[in-house]
């Protein structure tokens, strides 16, 4: 099944994800442990076009408690970078 994560960053994170963000990079590039596959995963930005201000990911696993599971080890997540997680179901229409 697949999985949207929309995570919005707290005010003023910005220096904290750059600081975590190699153990983030790390940490996606093999999430086999997890039994999630990251589909598509980028992080959002501001209206400027290049300030990250939260990240998205659509992933698939097995059920939502195993998608729970890969957010809370984000290493960005141990950091307290996020301010709001939605885990939302998605059914692909088109792409």
């Amino acid at each position: 099944m697949l999985f949207v994560i929309h995570a919005l960053d707290k005010p003023g994170a910005l220096g904290a994800r750059l600081a975590h963000y190699d153990a983030h990079k790390a940490f996606l590039s093999d999430t086999s442990a997890l039994k999630v596959e990251i589909v598509m995963s980028g992080p959002l930005v501001a209206d400027d076009g290049s300030t990250m201000i939260g990240s998205l990911f659509v992933v698939e696993a097995a059920d939502l408690a195993t998608v729970e599971r890969f957010n809370a080890a984000d290493p960005f997540h141990a950091a307290g970078i996020w301010e709001r997680v939605a885990i939302t179901g998605f059914i692909r229409r088109q792409g």
